[in-house]
Parts: C-alpha cells; sequence; structure tokens
C-alpha cells in the first residue's frame, strides 16, 4: 500500500515554486504547478485495514494541519 502526503492547497510550497521555476528556465513553459510531497510504500500482512492505515498516515506520517493524507491500497 501507498501513502501520499502533500501540502495542503492552501499552504504555500517553496520547493515546488523552486522546481517551477526552474522548469520554467528549462524551457518547459506549460507545467503550470509543482507540488512536491512524500511517499511512503507500505507492505501490509494480511488485508490491510483502511482505518488503521489512514490513522497512521495521519498522526505520524503527516502533520495534518498543514498535509493531506492519500492512500492508494493494492488491490492484488
Amino acid at each position: 500500500m501507498v501513502v501520499d502526503v502533500v501540502l495542503k492547497p492552501e499552504i504555500s510550497d517553496p520547493q515546488g515554486q523552486a522546481v517551477l521555476g526552474a522548469l520554467g528556465r528549462l524551457g518547459h513553459g506549460s507545467i503550470a504547478s509543482v507540488r512536491q510531497g512524500k511517499h511512503f510504500v507500505l507492505e501490509v500482512d494480511g488485508t490491510p485495514d483502511e482505518a488503521e492505515l489512514k490513522q497512521i498516515g495521519e498522526t505520524l506520517l503527516a502533520n495534518p494541519v498543514i498535509e493531506d493524507v492519500e492512500l492508494h491500497l493494492s488491490t492484488d
């Protein structure tokens, strides 16, 4: 399972802005926005408990005041 953590849209993203500026300087002017984040890959024994994993993401992997958490549960 994968947990992606990104800054909330209303929070300034200096790293994203730096990448966006560099992309423009490199001739990639069609990119309108960049948001950086964190990507966690968790291996879970048995069937994942979505509520438990969401709690882990929101309490350990992210700062819920400024970051959003998105779970990507494997379907295999």
